[in-house]
Parts: structure tokens; sequence; C-alpha cells
């Protein structure tokens, strides 16, 4: 049954952070997401609505249930991060991998202490709100939606670039941060932009700069 448990959360997240980053959510997707065959996403997705955790109506959707399942889970992961992060400082990339193991394991003492410890933060290192948080939304936009010679804040790293293999690392490398300002310096009509930040010059494709969610500087 533990085993079963930690199937559903670990779909009910999957489904949550999909939706979060506004991607309609159907079997395909979270094949992809959870590394796992169709056919095991369409028999498990048979069982979570049999639960009463999702239902299906042209995409998949968290009941109340579902999203209370995936909050739990989400915030766990969210705060381990900026455990492992902010305290241990383990790089990005190695703090999303070694997250997704710890957001199983902690409990609600854990919880509220590494809550306590990090002074109750309200996003992941990588801007993502964390559940049940002070969090309020800020007026953000994509990074290739700015105009060439417009200054930003990076202010969020969605979840589906954390899941791009090698784009936590890149990006932290070359310190495309939340709470980084910068500028960005052209844009090409496919949507890749090139970004000047911390005296750095970097490029990103339309992938990444299409996700990336910064605060325009102000007029």
């Amino acid at each position: 049954m533990a085993d079963q448990h930690q199937g559903f959360a670990a779909y009910c997240e999957a489904i949550y952070e999909l939706a979060e980053d506004e991607v309609d959510v159907i079997q395909a997707r979270i094949a992809d997401r959870l590394g796992v065959s169709r056919p095991a996403v369409s028999e498990m997705v048979r069982r979570m609505t049999a639960e009463g955790l999702v239902r299906v109506d042209g995409t998949i959707q968290l009941t109340s249930d579902g999203v209370a399942l995936a909050e739990r889970i989400v915030r766990r992961h969210r705060l381990a991060e900026r455990f492992l992060t902010d305290v241990l400082e383990l790089s990005w990339a190695d703090a999303h991998r070694q997250a997704n193991r710890w957001e199983h394991v902690i409990d609600e003492s854990v919880e509220a202490a590494m809550d306590r410890i990090l002074g109750r933060p309200t996003t992941c290192p990588h801007g993502n709100p964390i559940p049940g948080s002070d969090y309020h939304e800020t007026a953000a936009v994509p990074l290739n939606g700015l105009d060439v010679g417009a200054g930003f804040t990076v202010t969020r790293i969605p979840e589906e670039l954390e899941f791009t293999p090698g784009v936590l690392d890149f990006l932290e490398e070359n310190t495309v941060l939340p709470g980084r300002n910068g500028v960005l310096t052209a844009s090409s009509p496919d949507g890749s932009v090139t970004v000047s930040i911390d005296e750095r010059v970097v490029g990103l494709g339309t992938f990444a700069s299409s996700r990336i969610l910064v605060l325009p500087a102000p007029a």
C-alpha cells in the first residue's frame, strides 16, 4: 500500500506541475515527465480515477483530494530544494535530484522545522511557489516577450525546464537565476534571445526563453 500511495503521489505531483506550467495534461505528457510507458499511465489514471484523485474530461485534472496530495508533495520537494541549496550549498541540479527522494520521506515535524529554519520561504530556488506559503503572484512575463534593450529581473524557472536535461546546469553556470538583473540585447524571429546578465552574454533558445519568467524593469 505504501508503494501504491507513493505512486499516486508522484502522478499527482506531475499532473499538478504540468497544470501549473499551463500545459494540457494528457497521458503522453505524464509519460514523458515520469519516464514511463503510456500503457502504465493509462492504468494508473484508471486507478486514480477510482480512488477519486483525478477526473478525465478531455484532459486529466486533479480533484480536490488530488490537489491536496499534490500540494503536500510539492511543498516538501520545494522546501527540500531550498534546504539543499541554501544550507547544504548543493547545485540546483543536484538539489532537484535529491529533492525527488526527500519529498517522500519528510514527515510533518521535519517539514515544519525546515520551514522555520529557512525563514518560511515562499519559493523554491528556481522561483516556483511553495504551496501553503505566503506567496504572492507577480506580473511576470516570458523573457522572449520583452523588447530589445529592455531590462528585467529573473523571477521564475518553471518546472518544465527543471525536467529538461542539462538546462538547470546551464542556467546556473550562466547566472540566469531568480533575483538576477539583466538586459535583453538581441531577439530572433524564432523567439531565441541573447541577454546580458552579471557581465555575461548568454544565448537562450526558444524553448527556454519562452518559459523563463521575468519582471520587466520600470520604464
